[in-house]
């Protein structure tokens, strides 16, 4: 077999079952590969920004890695922003990258570049195999490393001549590596933290917002008289009816120090402290008031659900009664359409088990409190910031969980990252609702820029400043594009309208979208 059949066979053997590609010249060994080795479903993206963001989505919900496959530098290129995203989420990638021949690079073609250090930007483990002989054990490796608590990116760049090259084997994946748990010492520490009298927070992201270990930190929550907060943007979040009530680090810093500044304890659970999102003058970068004490339960690497069943034991919380979210049974919306009415309509309709995934920028505010009663859901964020994350990740969502019904709450400014998305929705008949929150602007960035004081105090921008905060003349027409794409697409403009498609597009299988225009 030649090196690309290796490369499958070894994935196969680790139970990879989907690989997300966009593939090119010098990587057509592996297309053929794909072909001849039964086991891995190939899904085709027509930008490598869907490639790694469906990876990513797809990740976060079947706690295993999907695999990537890349052209060359440029290709990579073209997905680091949601491989940005996906580092900062830890989620689980194989990501193969293709590259010219050994022998053929010293020539400088076009398409050459230093694919190893673009590669490093975003990979916990990066290899470039250069001898056929290894590249099954190379593929073990980087199985193993993206696996490897807390999870990551390991990209394998493979030559073209590795890949045709004959007289190679598979490798055999080693057993998954398992997070450990923290120390008794660890456990102790925090939990004289809580029993201190003093204001306290237990503070959670990662798999501690799963729904068996959030269930634990909020009965720790309930005994001690902590607070129970999350970081602002999460991997994913089960929230919903019966489920915990754990609130949101706020995004504006201010807000947060605000937020924070009672706290003398706080004890972190598969997150680090917190830090704003950027910089602003005369504000501080770290959030948490001067003088509180930092205990650190289970790193992001540890076993969070372990570190909180064992603090549950030692505080004697497991009788304790945890603050559920009540079920709210809202009617459908009438009148203007608005992130709040839109929320009401998501809340009133959201099937149980639903996964929504949420890039909806500015939108969120209203969005987020109408559905905290909603049916039990899993929620998943945009961890890194880089937009163009949405539509990405909730086809790979779809992917993992063919099951459950996939909401995406995506704004139009960021629709236009990715909107290539639908096309694989539509090809590969993935159940997924797509509401284009479209309002015509970069709001957020019209918030910042009076924020970051670019702006004099009562100054309005000018029209070459407005201009580029912006995205009308012409609107975007997402029915015509998602049409385009395949997939059937509605506009409402009222929230009685909104209802009734939302309704719709969530009684039918397949993907739908609905620009609702604010």
């Amino acid at each position: 077999m030649n090196g690309a059949e290796s490369v499958v066979r070894t994935l196969v053997a680790a139970g990879i079952e989907v690989c997300f590609t966009n593939p090119g010249t010098s990587e057509m060994h592996f297309v053929a590969a794909l072909d001849r080795v039964p086991g891995i479903r190939p899904v085709l993206g027509l930008f490598e920004g869907v490639v790694a963001g469906a990876a990513d989505g797809y990740g976060r919900m079947a706690e295993r890695p999907a695999a990537t496959l890349l052209h060359l530098g440029p290709g990579l290129g073209n997905a680091l922003a949601n491989l940005h995203n996906a580092r900062r989420a830890r989620t689980p990638i194989v990501n193969l990258v293709g590259e010219h021949a050994t022998y053929h690079r010293a020539c400088d073609p076009p398409l050459a570049m230093d694919v190893e250090a673009a590669a490093r930007t975003v990979s916990c483990w990066v290899r470039v195999c250069e001898d056929p002989r290894h590249v099954g054990a190379d593929t073990a490796e980087a199985i193993a490393a993206a696996t490897a608590p807390p999870g990551g990116i390991a990209t394998l760049i493979l030559p073209a001549d590795v890949a045709w090259s004959t007289g190679t084997r598979p490798g055999v994946p080693a057993p998954r590596e398992m997070p450990r748990a923290p120390s008794g010492s660890v456990i102790d520490a925090a939990a004289r933290a809580l029993r201190s009298g003093e204001p306290a927070a237990l503070l959670l992201s990662g798999g501690a917002l799963h729904a068996d270990a959030l269930e634990s930190a909020a009965r720790i929550a309930a005994a001690s008289g902590a607070r129970l907060l999350c970081d602002t943007f999460v991997p994913r979040l089960a929230r919903g009816a019966g489920r915990a009530r754990v609130d949101s680090v706020p995004y504006f810093a201010e807000a947060a120090v605000a937020a924070l500044a009672p706290l003398r304890h706080v004890v972190l659970v598969g997150t680090k402290p917190p830090v704003a999102f950027f910089a602003y003058p005369g504000k501080p970068s770290h959030l948490l008031p001067e003088g509180c004490a930092v205990h650190t339960l289970a790193t992001p690497a540890e076993d969070a659900r372990a570190a909180l069943e064992a603090l549950c034991d030692v505080l004697g919380a497991r009788g304790a009664a945890p603050v559920r979210e009540a079920r709210s049974s809202p009617s459908l919306p009438s009148g203007p359409l608005h992130p709040a009415s839109a929320g009401q309509a998501l809340a009133a309709l959201l099937p149980e088990g639903a996964i929504v995934v949420d890039e909806a920028i500015t939108a969120a505010a209203g969005l987020l409190p109408a559905t905290r009663g909603a049916a039990p859901h899993d929620w998943l964020s945009l961890m890194g910031g880089a937009i163009g994350q949405g539509m990405p990740a909730a086809t790979g969502a779809a992917l993992a969980c063919p099951g459950r019904k996939v909401v995406c709450l995506e704004g139009d400014g960021s629709a236009m990252y990715t909107i290539q998305s639908l096309w694989t929705q539509a090809r590969e008949g993935l159940d997924v609702v797509n509401v284009i929150l479209a309002n015509r602007r970069y709001a957020i960035l019209q918030v910042e820029l009076a924020r970051v004081g670019a702006l004099a105090p009562g100054q309005t921008p000018g029209a070459r400043a407005a201009d580029m905060l912006e995205i009308g003349r012409p609107d975007l027409d997402f029915v015509a594009l998602a049409r385009g794409h395949g997939v059937p697409g509605t506009r409402s403009t009222n929230a009685e309208d909104f209802g009734k498609q939302l309704a719709a597009a969530l009684a039918e299988p397949g993907p739908h979208l609905i620009e609702a225009v604010f």
